[in-house]
């Protein structure tokens, strides 16, 4: 690729003002940005970037258009009557303890909870699961704003040692700070510049982590993350002498992870390039030998699970799109001598836990939890029962505890916690929530429409009983589609207040996720990415057809992959929705790869740069490239933050930019820029809360619809 700068940027950011209007009449006066000639030639077509500028987010002349976008922003949404109503109803809906599933660590239990409204869970402590819970670990008191979180523990196998994780507004780099679980003190230095990372303990000496090099001064939120390199860290030593156990320039790669078996015995390393895909690794601990490669390629996903004695249990789709578990000797664990041990099934097998002497697998059917318990040697014995159709995880223990905590969700049946007692294969309730939330007054159904390509699609489709489909039902409809991941039914308290206020919400079950394995997976990578536009265009049009909804009552929503789907749908079918939401997307498709671990989402997307078929592909369909002059698009909220540095909020910026340019027509197009804030986890409770009156609010107003509570 060839770059051209014609014209530099030079200066103050200049501001004008152009006024719209939407129906409601409401007046939007949008700051102009500045332009530049840069032009860019991918295989002699030049494509133009002008407002590459704000890529700098360090700048004082992005700073500037910050604040001038949030000022009309803001402005709009505080403007609109019902939105505080909103916000206060929000607050109401949140403000209900939630429980994590407990963790026995040693001799004690330990789990978060949330009072309802604060910030940031609360890490608590007991005793015994009859005990009096403590106080344990307070995120609240990590900053005064609640914008420091709790980001990930480890405990030693013994309980005595915790080393975990902080993150700051939210950026993906941590830090790591180890205490001693008695008297809660500091041990050692904090651990800083960690990123993409476990904590895997090695006994009580010190525990392996995984960071890049920090990138140079002035870019920590942008730059280039490239060699992912995994450390030992010894305690008592400080962090500039931690051993270098693999990555780096000699087997650079861009994601390395490391972690140690229950047992102590073995360690085992997963290296990618990718998302999907991976090489494996295995050291023998207990005699200290050399690392052994077990695959040396990045077509499959694979991870050892357990192990007993040498055996060595391996989760993989090698051979086996919906997964398999196989067992092998950990002298010879090339896969030419893995033997299978539990074989690939119709349902694609989402993980496997190792508790109290059984294998717990959980697989996935039509996007949907079920989960099976089997002996070590790989004998069914049965499925454990669950409340409704919906999600379970957890099952996390060790081989000898008897009893295994687990959660279960819908999309109406907010988050329980189970406890599941081994030998006898009960069930019972142990932590059940108290939501202002009646479940009985909802339905959810699961439907099956048909693609572009006549390919069969699910979707849940969650609305009041007894709505009358006349077309006119406000509708949010959620995808995402990509890098196999997998969207099940889940609790979303926020979600409630669109459901209570007669709102549908729909969420097809896209190609380019792992519903159905890895064939689904790929359906929706690279060259067929555009599977997974038209799957979601399909789902906007069956909800139309069905009754549902209309385009004039049609919201489509989606972040990150999600952001990136809603920025192609609106940009192909502009006619589709009323308003978009895309939330910190992926919206350049040519560029994405040059900042922080963006180049790892290649096996997905694919790359620009690597040849002219693949440019022509990505640039069709890039929506940041396919915003047209005159077109009117639906009303639109681009949603993003100042510390994302998962997907940088420039692709925001500069799509935000382009279509306040170009767009024809009364549809308000703004961009909500949080401050403070990351790619979305530890997102605090206070600022969740403000985002999502802003969402309903700006997604109500723009449909010309009152909340139906409001009425």
């Amino acid at each position: 690729m060839k770059i051209h700068i014609a014209l530099l940027m030079t200066g103050t950011v200049l501001w004008s003002c152009e006024a719209t209007k939407t129906e409601n009449m409401m007046e939007v006066k949008y700051p102009l940005t500045q332009k530049a000639n840069q032009l860019d030639t991918y295989f002699g077509t030049e494509v133009s970037d002008p407002y590459r500028w704000l890529e700098d987010d360090m700048s004082e002349e992005t700073a500037q258009w910050v604040e001038a976008q949030n000022k009309v922003t803001y402005g709009y949404l505080e403007s609109i009557p019902f939105r505080k109503d909103i916000e206060q109803r929000l607050t109401e809906l949140w403000n209900y303890e939630k429980y994590s599933t407990p963790s026995k660590q040693g001799e004690k239990y330990y789990f978060s909870k949330n009072d309802g409204l604060q910030n940031q869970s609360v890490v608590y402590v007991q005793e015994s699961l009859e005990a009096e819970p403590e106080v344990f670990l307070d995120p609240n008191k990590f900053s005064d704003d609640g914008t420091v979180s709790l980001a990930g523990l480890s405990f030693t196998e013994d309980g005595s040692l915790l080393a975990y994780s902080i993150s700051e507004s939210g950026s993906d780099w941590r830090k790591i700070i180890v205490i001693d679980t008695e008297t809660k003190e500091q041990l050692g230095d904090t651990l800083r510049d960690v990123k993409f990372s476990g904590i895997s303990w090695k006994g009580k000496e010190g525990f392996y982590y995984s960071s890049y090099d920090k990138p140079k001064e002035g870019s920590d939120l942008s730059g280039l993350n490239m060699n992912h390199k995994l450390y030992y860290h010894q305690m008592g030593t400080p962090q500039n002498t931690d051993q270098l156990i693999f990555g780096g320039e000699q087997t650079p790669r861009r994601y390395v992870f490391g972690s140690v078996s229950e047992d102590d015995r073995f360690l085992q390393i997963g290296a990618a390039n990718g998302t999907s895909g991976n090489e494996l690794y295995v050291k023998d601990l207990s005699r200290d030998g050399e690392i052994m490669q077990l695959v040396d390629n990045f077509e499959n996903d694979h991870s050892i699970v357990y192990n007993e004695g040498s055996k060595l249990y391996i989760l993989t789709n090698l051979d086996a799109p919906n997964q398999r578990i196989v067992t092998v000797d950990a002298a010879k664990p090339q896969p030419q001598n893995w033997t299978d041990l539990v074989p690939e099934k119709a349902e694609v097998l989402e993980g496997a836990s190792f508790v109290g002497g059984k294998m717990i697998l959980d697989y996935l059917k039509d996007a949907s939890t079920r989960i099976e318990q089997y002996d070590l040697q790989g004998n069914f014995e049965k499925e454990i029962e669950l409340p409704a159709i919906g999600t379970a995880g957890g099952f996390n223990g060790k081989m000898e505890d008897e009893t295994v905590f687990y959660y279960f969700t819908s999309f109406t049946y907010p988050t329980s916690i189970y406890a599941y007692h081994i030998p006898s294969g009960e069930s019972k309730i142990f932590r059940q929530p108290e939501v202002d939330f009646d479940p009985e007054a909802y339905e959810t159904k699961q439907v099956f429409y048909e693609s572009k390509d006549g390919t069969k699609v699910p979707m849940f489709i969650v609305h009041k009983k007894g709505i009358e489909l006349n077309g006119q039902n406000p509708t949010y409809l959620y995808g995402y589609g990509g890098f196999n991941v997998s969207l099940t039914p889940s609790f979303s308290v926020a979600r409630v207040y669109w459901l209570e206020n007669g709102g549908v919400f729909a969420m097809p079950n896209l190609r380019g996720g792992g519903e159905y394995g890895e064939a689904w997976h790929e359906a929706g990578t690279q060259m067929n990415k555009q599977n997974v536009f038209d799957d979601f265009i399909g789902a906007g049009e069956y909800l139309k057809a069905s009754g549902y909804t209309s385009t004039e009552k049609l919201a489509i929503a989606g972040g990150s992959n999600g952001g990136l789907l809603v920025g192609a749908t609106m940009t192909q079918r502009p006619d589709l929705s009323k308003v978009a939401l895309p939330a910190v997307g992926v919206l350049d498709m040519l560029r994405y790869h040059k900042f922080t671990a963006g180049a790892g989402w290649a096996p997905d997307y694919g790359i620009a740069d690597s040849s002219q078929a693949m440019f022509e592909y990505l640039y069709a369909y890039s929506p940041l490239h396919n915003i047209e002059e005159g077109i009117e698009y639906p009303a639109t909220l681009v949603t993003t933050a100042d510390h994302d540095d998962r997907v940088v909020p420039a692709h925001s910026f500069k799509f935000a930019a382009t279509l306040q340019e170009k767009h024809e027509g009364e549809n308000p197009v703004l961009i909500r820029i949080a401050t403070k804030a990351g790619h979305g986890a530890g997102k605090p409770t206070s600022k969740q809360i403000e985002e999502w009156a802003d969402i309903y609010a700006f997604t109500f107003y723009n449909m010309n619809e009152m909340p139906a509570k409001l009425r």
